[in-house]
């Protein structure tokens, strides 16, 4: 139907065309007459004549003209509108050269989509500003009307009864969104580089945050004498605990990658430095917490026997408040693994491949919280590919749920062997 639509556009302007030629050619003869016979000097009434008619063929030639160049506007720019809405609802038509982008070489590939590029083609939009104290009016206008009578007009209804059978909707699960690398901005492909990143950024900040979190409890609680000082830590570390985290990202851009020069510019491994001392208030607290818990008679007994103050920690105190300490450092892990702002300065990229761990020490890394916010507020085409934004929530909330398992297993695995 496009293509008969296209050849009758192309005789209708042919036609127009070859008149026009012919009125212009029996013109310029009747200007040759008239100039024979002023030479000749010949009737004054034919000369006359001729000339009335001279003007009256150029006059119809313009008219033609006029015509020939108003199916540019009538049938050529609503039928090149149409074919641009049919190829991102189909994709490329047979025989047409193959687009470099991924997302222009195949039609809508989800149902919901292809409703929506549908009634694009349905129909067309213009904006009325007839009303100036008001704003525009959106109005949809069907683009049948615009070709009626023409080959086209059975296509509109044809296309709509027979949607279904063209696009052959089903329902799938794409196994590989996890293990995959995303294709042509997110728009095909899977979330693998993320949901790595996001591990390497979570194990990394706990890495550094347990070891210093834990001392520091262990020193505050056993060690530091009771005085204006350690009151002042402690209160340093709760307020700690209360700054926005967009703070510690800015810290983190300006002490580990602008003064220490940790890496040349973003990285996992400043991402993980960062989100550490974002989450060491939370290690420090409850750990200090847990050891306090301890009962005092475990220590005293063990005093008792002769042991010192750093082998009774080591042996006696902190694996009885380990429940406790990996209690904070669940509750830890979940932060670091969602945290957005802390990694936007100093590790995370909208796109980027799987990094091997030796790169994470001086390259950056794509990581599902800074991807679900950047997919979901600047993407060129965030309205299609809501099913990765989704999908990567989903993960997200996945991933960390089973990093917290795995804590509470090995926090219920321990507290049963203390027991006994």
């Amino acid at each position: 139907m496009l293509e008969a639509f296209e050849a009758e556009t192309a005789e209708l302007k042919a036609a127009l065309e070859a008149q026009e030629d012919e009125k212009k050619k029996l013109a310029k003869a009747l200007k040759k007459q008239a100039r024979a016979l002023k030479r000749e000097g010949g009737s004054e009434e034919e000369i006359a004549r001729l000339e009335t008619e001279e003007d009256r063929l150029k006059d119809e030639a313009k008219i033609l003209k006029e015509q020939a160049r108003s199916l540019d506007e009538t049938r050529d720019e609503p039928y090149e509108a149409l074919v641009d809405a049919v190829k991102e609802l189909f994709g490329p038509m047979p025989g047409q050269k193959k687009p470099v982008l991924i997302r222009q070489q195949y039609g809508q590939t989800r149902w919901d989509r292809t409703l929506v590029k549908l009634h694009e083609v349905m129909f067309e939009e213009e904006w009325d500003y007839s009303n100036p104290d008001a704003m525009g009016v959106l109005i949809e206008k069907p683009r049948i009307e615009k070709f009626r009578g023409t080959e086209l007009e059975p296509f509109f209804q044809y296309l709509e009864e027979h949607i279904d059978d063209m696009m052959r909707p089903k329902t799938t699960f794409y196994w590989q969104f996890i293990t995959d690398t995303s294709k042509d901005s997110h728009i095909f492909g899977g979330i693998w580089p993320e949901v790595l990143g996001t591990i390497y950024l979570t194990l990394g900040a706990m890495i550094f945050a347990i070891p210093m979190g834990v001392i520091a409890a262990i020193y505050l609680c056993e060690y530091a004498q009771e005085g204006r000082m350690v009151s002042f830590l402690r209160i340093c570390i709760s307020t700690l605990a209360g700054v926005p985290s967009i703070v510690f990202g800015l810290f983190g851009l300006a002490f580990f990658l602008n003064t220490i020069h940790i890496s040349d510019s973003k990285s996992v491994l400043a991402g993980s430095l960062t989100l550490s001392l974002l989450i060491l208030p939370t290690i420090i607290r409850s750990s200090e917490e847990a050891i306090l818990a301890v009962p005092r008679a475990y220590k005293e007994a063990a005093l008792g026997l002769g042991a010192g103050r750093w082998h009774t920690v080591m042996t006696v105190i902190l694996p009885a408040a380990l429940p406790g300490i990996l209690t904070g450092v669940v509750i830890s892990m979940g932060r670091a693994a969602g945290e957005t702002a802390p990694i936007i300065f100093t590790a995370a990229v909208s796109v980027g491949a799987p990094l091997k761990i030796w790169e994470t020490l001086n390259q950056p890394t794509p990581a599902l919280p800074w991807n679900i916010y950047n997919l979901c507020t600047e993407h060129e085409a965030v309205d299609e590919i809501r099913h990765v934004q989704y999908g990567m929530v989903f993960t997200l909330v996945a991933i960390v749920l089973l990093l917290n398992l795995v804590a509470i297993m090995m926090r219920a695995r321990i507290s049963k062997k203390l027991r006994g």
